[in-house]
C-alpha cells in the first residue's frame, strides 16, 4: 500500500498484493483489518458528515475501509499502487453493488491532480510504510478543502509497539506475515503532529487504538503507546 512515483518502496508494494486475493477473508492475513475496521469508520464518522461527502482512502488495499465510507453514505476515491490490491478492490464491488472509484494512483499524483478537493482523506497504516513521511503528509494536505478533515492511524515508536505488532502479530500469534512492519518506520504521535503542523494543519485528537486478537474485539482508549489514530484539519 504505497505512495507516490519516488516515495514508494517496491518490495512494500509486492508484500501487500501477495495478500490480494485473501484480502476479503475476515480468518485471513488482513483478519486485523477487518477488525478494526468499524472503529476507524465511527472515529471518522463522528467527526465528519460522510452523507454526500467526498473522501479520499489514501493507500486503500483491499478496500475495506472505502466501502464502508462508501455504505456510509460518501463518495469515495480509493487509491493504492498495488495494482492486484487494487483489482480486488474493483471486483468485490461487484458483490457489494456499492459505488468507489478505485485507482492504481499516488498520492503525490492524486494531490496533483485534485488539490483542495476532499472533504476527508484517510491514510490508514500506510505512512509507517513509505520512505518518507513527510512528502506523504505534504500530499494529503493538499488533497483537503479548507475546513477538510484528515485522519491517519500508524503505530508508535515504543517496546510495547514492538512487542504487540512484531513479536506478538508477527512471530507468536502469526497475525501478520512475518516482515510486515519495522519498528524503525513507527511514528511517535509527536513525530507525526510536528509533520502535521508543518503543513499547516492543526491536530484536533489523538486517540489510542486498543486491540484483543483473542476477541477480535477492537475500541477507543487514551493509550496511544501501540496504535493510535489522529484527526487533523485545515484551517478554513
Amino acid at each position: 500500500m504505497m505512495q507516490t512515483t519516488e516515495n514508494v518502496s517496491h518490495k512494500e508494494i509486492a508484500r501487500f498484493d501477495k495478500l490480494a486475493s485473501r484480502w476479503w477473508d475476515p480468518d485471513g492475513e488482513s483478519r486485523p483489518l477487518h477488525d478494526l475496521n468499524p472503529v476507524r469508520l465511527d472515529y471518522v464518522s463522528a467527526r465528519v458528515p460522510l452523507r454526500g461527502a467526498r473522501v479520499a482512502d489514501v493507500g486503500c488495499g483491499g478496500g475495506l475501509l472505502s466501502e464502508a465510507l462508501a455504505r456510509a453514505g460518501a463518495d469515495v476515491v480509493g487509491i493504492d499502487l498495488g495494482l492486484k490490491v487494487i483489482e480486488i478492490a474493483r471486483l468485490h464491488l461487484h458483490e457489494t453493488h456499492l459505488q468507489v472509484d478505485y485507482r492504481k494512483q499516488s498520492s503525490t499524483e492524486l494531490a496533483a491532480a485534485e488539490p483542495a478537493s476532499f472533504d476527508a482523506v484517510c491514510c490508514m497504516e500506510m505512512i509507517e510504510h513509505v520512505p518518507d513521511p513527510a512528502a506523504l503528509v505534504h500530499d494529503l494536505a493538499v488533497m483537503l478543502k479548507p475546513g477538510a478533515r484528515l485522519f491517519m492511524s500508524t503505530l508508535n515508536r515504543t517496546p510495547a509497539a514492538f512487542g504487540a505488532a512484531i513479536i506478538g502479530a508477527e512471530y507468536i500469534a502469526r497475525l501478520l506475515p512475518r516482515g510486515t512492519h519495522h519498528y524503525a518506520q513507527f511514528l511517535k504521535p509527536s513525530e507525526l503532529a510536528r509533520l502535521l503542523r508543518h503543513e499547516g494543519l492543526e491536530v484536533e485528537d489523538i486517540s489510542g487504538l486498543g486491540y484483543n486478537p483473542l476477541s477480535r474485539k477492537a475500541w477507543l482508549s487514551r493509550f496511544t503507546a501501540i496504535n493510535y489514530l489522529l484527526c487533523a484539519r485545515k484551517p478554513a
